[in-house]
């Protein structure tokens, strides 16, 4: 399983927390974890990929994965506004480090929260994964959802669907070919 370089929140201990907006709901990630936060510029699409793949950038050299929430999500893509910005997370997987990007409609602010105000994830209503949610915070008087990065971006998992989406592809490759 991968892992962000920042571990869970410990109890009593106050945290630091990127928020944005996704969608008009409003999510938090921990910052331990962001390398950086640039803006949205131009995407090369990669033939084959998931569908929230939203394609790749090339950043100093590197090549990143840009992933669209909403699409990972099961939503609809994000629309790309004169306020969107990729979030550049640093993933630990069983082949070592990999940076990857998400896109996001806006970044919010970087806030504390202490452990003991984050609630645990309901199991229902969130409109995502309930294993993508680590919890909800109260922020301001209303909720914001923590996300479990590690989930939501697992290396593994999106690297399963891929091969699973390239084989879907193989499939109906081959219907056309008979």
């Amino acid at each position: 399983m991968n892992a962000l370089v920042a571990t869970e929140p410990k109890v009593g201990v106050e945290a630091q927390y990127l928020t944005f907006v996704l969608g008009g709901e409003m999510f938090a990630m921990d910052i331990l974890g962001i390398k950086e936060i640039i803006e949205y510029g131009t995407l090369t699409t990669v033939p084959m990929m998931p569908a929230f793949v939203r394609g790749v950038i090339n950043l100093r050299g590197a090549v990143v994965p840009v992933v669209d929430l909403a699409v990972r999500f099961g939503r609809p893509s994000t629309p790309v506004n004169k306020r969107s910005c990729i979030v550049i997370l640093e993933v630990h997987g069983e082949e070592g480090v990999q940076d990857i990007g998400v896109l996001v409609d806006a970044v919010s602010a970087v806030l504390s929260i202490a452990a003991a105000d984050i609630e645990p994830a309901p199991s229902f209503g969130a409109g995502i994964r309930a294993d993508f949610i680590g919890g909800m915070a109260k922020v301001d008087g209303r909720f914001v959802i923590v996300l479990s990065v590690e989930r939501v971006l697992s290396v593994e998992e999106m690297a399963q669907l891929s091969q699973a989406g390239d084989g879907k592809a193989l499939a109906r490759e081959g219907e056309f070919a008979q």
